[in-house]
């Protein structure tokens, strides 16, 4: 099965084209073309995501890397060809909200074949809507145009996946998935514990109250006067202090500073970092100005309380689920810390899970883990209705 996979849902735009074989026991993926643009250099200056302006991006770069991933694939025929009146009309109207998209679209749809795909998944959810909305308006005028089934796909199920799938000389693999499976999602927008009792039945454990991990991150790095994107710049400068530190696992060494460990003792599963971030404000505030040294420190420190709450919870639901898997997922899984700490613990406390985190080129968005749920989903033929599909922000799992 060939699926080509859209992503907008926040500040990558991604085109991602696999071949998949196989079903829920073991499958077999093989990255035909894969093409993503990062907005980040455009988002600095904000010091976050400008949704308009992501959204215009997006409808800018979706057909320059849908060229680029059907090439890479192989599967860009050039062929001049004229739409029925009545299919150019009805493109014309989807994509009329989208400036610039439908002019690039109808031209390119003009000049290329129909590839050969099976179907066209798309990030529905959740995210920033103005930019989920390009990549689904775009997924439904090529659907209409190739004749080809839609599938709608749940953004954090993307993560889950591209968690579970193993990298090897040949591609991608997802087989050996013991059940029952916690996955701990941690991204910009969401920090949570979803339990997966069997393939797409999942129960949400627990969530944060507030800030997500990534947007704490990101806040606490421009009290720092650090740019954005916060997490990899706090990560670099408290990688430097615990060079010196003999277990950088424990987080022991000394600095002038002592952070909250939010909601760490209740009998919750659930997260809040809202007061972590007010904590590194007010620790701030009592200085006039941080050394360098400091600056590391309260890096160091920052993240020392973000990892021990997030493996205490996480320890947590792997005792109330019985969980034999836990796959960790999102953009925050890149941190070298947070993936040091897991592997540690797992190791001496629970040698029984299975531990699955994603390769550093799948923890970012990316049209990847989108396709590979696409594939789940076509396997149980849950396809979309175009008319029906909308964009949902808030979407959860559960």
């Amino acid at each position: 099965m060939r699926i080509l996979a859209i992503e907008t849902s926040c500040d990558e735009t991604a085109v991602a084209i696999i071949n998949a074989e196989g079903d829920e026991l073991s499958a077999r993926f093989t990255v035909l073309g894969n093409a993503l643009l990062s907005q980040i250099e455009i988002h600095k200056e904000y010091g976050g995501v400008f949704p308009m302006l992501a959204k215009r991006e997006h409808a800018k770069n979706l057909v320059p890397l849908l060229s680029a991933a059907l090439e890479e694939a192989e599967l860009l025929t050039e062929d001049t060809q004229a739409l029925p009146e009545q299919m150019y009309d009805a493109v014309a109207k989807l994509l009329e909200r989208e400036p610039g998209l439908d002019e690039a679209f109808l031209e390119f749809i003009g000049e290329t074949e129909t590839p050969e795909i099976d179907a066209i998944a798309v990030t529905a959810g959740p995210g920033l809507e103005p930019a989920l909305w390009v990549g689904i308006n775009f997924a439904k005028a090529l659907a209409l145009v190739w004749k080809k089934p839609v599938i709608a796909v749940n953004h954090m199920e993307g993560h889950i996946l591209a968690a579970l799938a193993e990298e090897d000389v040949e591609g991608l693999s997802i087989e050996h998935v013991a059940f029952p499976l916690l996955a701990l999602l941690i991204s910009g927008g969401h920090t949570e514990l979803v339990a997966m009792s069997e393939w797409r039945s999942y129960t949400l454990i627990g969530q944060t109250k507030d800030d997500a991990v990534g947007e704490a991150y990101d806040k606490v790095a421009r009290m720092l006067d650090l740019p954005y994107p916060g997490g990899p710049e706090i990560s670099k400068l408290s990688e430097f202090l615990r060079k010196t530190d003999p277990d950088p696992t424990g987080g022991n060494l000394e600095t002038p500073f002592s952070l909250p460990r939010p909601l760490l003792h209740d009998n919750t599963c659930d997260f809040s970092f809202s007061g972590l971030k007010t904590a590194v404000l007010y620790a701030l505030k009592k200085r006039t100005g941080l050394s360098p040294d400091e600056r590391v420190q309260m890096a160091y420190e920052f993240e020392n309380a973000v990892a021990e709450v997030l493996w205490k919870k996480t320890a947590r639901a792997l005792e109330e689920t019985g969980a034999k898997t836990l796959v960790i997922g999102g953009g925050v899984s890149a941190n070298t810390h947070i993936r040091r700490v897991f592997k540690d613990k797992i190791a001496k406390a629970h040698p029984g899970v299975a531990l699955r985190i994603p390769p550093a080129r799948l923890t970012t968005d990316n049209a990847i883990m989108i396709a590979l749920a696409g594939f789940y989903r076509a396997r149980m033929s849950d396809f979309a209705d175009p008319d029906a599909l909308i964009a949902h922000g808030t979407q959860s799992l559960a």
